[in-house]
């Protein structure tokens, strides 16, 4: 026996409801399988706690606070059943509130002229002529504090990449 088939007759093998063959095929199963083992001692002791714990009375108004409820809920879903949507003034007042934005939609915009072409005068772009900034600037090193000295690094860090492009550039034409 697998431990899945185990596991989903465990229950009638709890209530003593399977046939003689599977009780003996499970309990072989138990005596082999030590993770079957702990999950049937693990269920046993859960039922045993529960069979154990005081019975719960209810108080002696409950009955009648119960049935009141019940009967509550029963009229609030009758009402709610009844209800069939919004009423005619709703749909009066959303036609007309349509109707008043279509004839404001024609009052403000004039449908009748033709769309203007917009011309724009054409752009040129050009490149900067960019030299790029040494890696170690020493006027801002002279001005940091010494008590930061991460706050340089991360004030330099955007000119890194212009310093690597000239360096690439730079090994690129180097010829020995």
């Amino acid at each position: 026996m697998h431990c899945r088939e185990f596991r989903k007759r465990h229950l009638a093998f709890l209530d003593n409801t399977l046939p003689d063959a599977e009780v003996v095929a499970m309990q072989r199963h138990l005596a082999e399988c030590e993770c079957c083992s702990r999950f049937d001692t693990t269920v046993r002791r859960g039922l045993l706690m529960f069979r154990n714990l005081p019975r719960v009375e209810p108080s002696p108004d409950f009955y009648g606070r119960l049935t009141a409820k019940l009967q509550h809920l029963n009229r609030v879903e009758a009402r709610a059943a009844l209800y069939r949507g919004p009423g005619a003034g709703s749909f009066i007042a959303a036609a007309t509130g349509v109707i008043a934005a279509g004839f404001l939609a024609v009052a403000v915009f004039n449908w009748d002229k033709p769309a203007r072409d917009l011309t724009l005068d054409p752009v040129v772009a050009s490149a900067p002529d960019i030299t790029p900034a040494p890696i170690v600037n020493h006027t801002f090193v002279s001005t940091a504090s010494a008590g930061m000295p991460v706050w340089s690094a991360a004030m330099l860090a955007g000119q890194v990449p212009v310093h690597f492009m000239n360096e690439e550039f730079q090994l690129a034409s180097w010829s020995p």
